[in-house]
This record gives structure tokens, C-alpha cells and sequence, in this order.
């Protein structure tokens, strides 16, 4: 397992090692354990015109997956772009650590990678569902903030 990381953006802070530890985690909940994935950190700005390069939605989000898999015996399984900026308004917003906000969206990325979608709610509620568990699998258990509006419904 590799995870490869990248941060592009200087205005929130990021701890490489926790997220790196909890895609480690999330890899191995998946299946993946020897899958190579790169994490991407951003601000808006960025993360806004990629957005609209490829979903044609000219406005910042909060992670974006892009499958890089290949057929033959190329470990790389794909690329996960989070808005660290967009990750700290969220966190503020539910009163949580940025750094639990950045976990959330880098299982939220992989779990985009082995095919969950999020765009009915049914298929969110699963997704959200699995991505407690991967957290709570990595970090014990979490606060309820970080599921407010997530699991409800």
C-alpha cells in the first residue's frame, strides 16, 4: 500500500502523517491494502476549476475521486483532490477538529474510488454508514457532530 500526498495550499494546516495513517486504514477496510492512491490537498480556488473542468459545477467542493485504474498489474487505483479550505469552514461549522473533517473526506474520496455514490439518498446513507465505520475502525469513537446531517433522514 501506497499513499502518495501532495499539499497544494499553505492557508490550513494539514498533518500529512494522520492522513496518511487514515487512507492506510480506509485501503485496508476496502480491500485495497496494496493499492496506490495519491491525496491531493487544494484551496477553493482550485479545487472551484477542477469542479468545473470535470462536473461542470463552477463552485468550490469539498473532495473530488478521479479512478486512475488501468488494466495490467499497476497498483494505482486512483487520485483524491479535497478543498482543505472548504474542509475548515465544514469542520467550523459542526464544531469539530479540521483534522477529523480531512479524515471524513479522505474515506469519503476512496470510498468514491471502490464505486460508492452519494448523489440519491439511499446511496448516501450507505455511503455515510460505511465511512463511520472506517473512521471508527481507525480513530475509536467519534463525535456525533461530525454525522449531523449525514445519517439523518
Amino acid at each position: 500500500m501506497a499513499v502518495e500526498l501532495a499539499n497544494l495550499q499553505r492557508r490550513v494546516p494539514v498533518s500529512l502523517r494522520r492522513v496518511r495513517r487514515t487512507a492506510a486504514c480506509a485501503l485496508r477496510a476496502l480491500g485495497r491494502p496494496g493499492s496506490l492512491v495519491h491525496l491531493t490537498f487544494v484551496g477553493d480556488a482550485q479545487i472551484r476549476r477542477l469542479n468545473a473542468r470535470y462536473r461542470r459545477r463552477a463552485r468550490p467542493t469539498d473532495v473530488l475521486a478521479f479512478p486512475l485504474e488501468v488494466a495490467g498489474p499497476s497498483p494505482l487505483w486512483g487520485e483524491v483532490v479535497i478543498s482543505a479550505e472548504t474542509a475548515r469552514r465544514q469542520a467550523r461549522r459542526l464544531q469539530i477538529p479540521v483534522g477529523l473533517e480531512l479524515d471524513l473526506l479522505v474515506v469519503h474520496g476512496l470510498l468514491h474510488l471502490a464505486g460508492y455514490e452519494d448523489g440519491e439518498p439511499g446511496e448516501a446513507r450507505l455511503m455515510h454508514e460505511r465511512a463511520r465505520e472506517i473512521l471508527e475502525g481507525a480513530r475509536g469513537p467519534l463525535t456525533t457532530r461530525l454525522w449531523a446531517g449525514l445519517l439523518s433522514g
